[in-house]
């Protein structure tokens, strides 16, 4: 099956009034930097602060008038969220949602919002899949209409007037577009639209490391389900993506890069100090792949898609962790002292350089032990300061085991 261009105009003409049509903000800072004319895709300018908007609005609008009495019935991490209970008070439908119970309450607290008293919420599972499942069996049992946040063609055709509003202002001037990828439905939308207009316009994916669904199934030549997913990009945390989406991504895109949480993190941070924009995880997903397309995007005119702003403040101490530990900056150490005084003064004195910085310390007392182990965390100027630091604990005789994340305790720390 395919979506097509005018499904994507019919989609244009039922959004007009009701969503922004975004700003495609030029980036200065990054076109100097990777020798390409990069613009934004400013989606976080929608009034739910992504582009989800568009395909909830789309499928819903769509629906007949006996459906939307039959209720509506959603799943989402929270953006697709929004966007359905935006509709749902807009259209005066009713609605449930089902939102996995590690979502971030900054979007929780929006969906109440934008529901304005037409959508009831339910926190089920810890991720969208669990919440996805719950759903699906609730929609049968009360007869209601399920609305898909990507597997299905009027919400592809909704996030597909992206691709359209691109088109629209660079035509004949644009060679590549970068979009997000979740369950799809961006991708899917984007690619339908602009493959349709110029098939010499080249489209990469781009998935976070913890849960590359899309691009396993890619590499499997079918769609597969995976079997464990870190959630931290929750917009983009999906175990298995669509069958429609899957079939259109086969076809249209050129790629796809699987992206570090680390380093989405560290472009979060670079968005927000350079530019002065606030983003998602899954909102700055497609910006983190410059690095690993620079030879591809010399030269060329390239748009890439910030699909999201909705990121909850509480959240940036983990950001600005991960993103220091991905520059390799900020390292934990499992330090042995033996049970003597001037032992740390040993190790600051010996062991740490001028521009080392003890970041967390934390030691207990064995009064029945020779010797007593500390968690150390240290954060270093430069990536390159963190093998002098271990040379010189080796030569001060200072017994110690680097921590990596594989570990659950490096876990229960980060």
């Amino acid at each position: 099956m395919k979506i097509t261009v005018q499904q994507i105009d019919q989609a244009a003409e039922r959004l007009e009034g009701v969503i922004v049509k975004t700003p495609l903000q030029k980036s200065k800072r990054l076109s100097e930097l990777f020798n390409a004319n990069i613009y934004i895709k400013r989606e976080d300018f929608q009034e739910v602060r992504s582009y989800k908007i568009r395909g909830a609005y789309n499928k819903i609008s769509s629906l007949t008038d006996q459906e939307k009495k039959r209720g509506i019935v959603a799943a989402s991490a929270g953006n697709h969220a929004q966007g359905v209970a935006f509709s749902c008070a807009l259209l005066k439908i009713k609605g449930v949602i089902f939102m996995p119970t590690v979502t971030p309450n900054q979007k929780i607290e929006r969906v109440k919002h934008f529901g304005d008293g037409f959508v009831e919420i339910k926190l089920v599972g810890d991720t969208y899949d669990d919440s996805s499942k719950a759903a699906h069996v609730y929609c049968e049992e009360h007869s209601a209409v399920y609305i898909h946040p990507f597997d299905d063609p009027a919400t592809i055709a909704g996030q597909g007037t992206i691709g359209k509003e691109i088109y629209d202002r660079l035509e004949g001037n644009l060679d590549i577009v970068i979009v997000p990828i979740g369950g799809g439905g961006v991708a899917s939308g984007v690619s339908s639209y602009l493959k349709a207009r110029n098939a010499d316009i080249q489209i990469f994916g781009i998935e976070p490391t913890g849960s590359p669904s899309m691009y396993e199934s890619l590499k499997a030549g079918k769609v597969v389900t995976l079997d464990k997913i870190d959630t931290f990009v929750d917009g983009a945390a999906v175990s298995r993506v669509g069958d429609l989406t899957f079939e259109i991504c086969q076809k249209n895109l050129e790629k796809i890069v699987v992206i570090p949480e680390g380093k989405i993190c560290n472009t979060m941070i670079n968005l927000y100090q350079n530019e002065g924009i606030v983003t998602e995880p899954a909102g700055a997903l497609s910006l983190s792949a410059f690095d690993h397309l620079a030879k591809e995007i010399k030269g060329k005119t390239v748009v890439c898609i910030l699909s999201g702003g909705n990121n909850d403040l509480l959240r940036y101490p983990e950001i600005v962790e991960r993103s220091l530990v991905y520059q390799g900056r900020k390292h934990y150490l499992i330090i042995e002292f033996a049970q003597k005084p001037g032992q740390l003064r040993n190790f600051l004195t010996k062991a740490l350089g001028p521009t080392d910085d003890i970041v967390r310390f934390e030691y207990m007392k064995k009064t029945n032990k020779e010797r007593g182990a500390a968690l150390v965390g240290i954060e270093l100027k430069d990536k390159k300061d963190f093998e002098p630091l271990k040379k010189r604990m080796e030569a001060a005789e200072i017994n110690f085991r680097v921590l990596t994340n594989k570990e659950l305790l490096y876990s229960y720390i980060i």
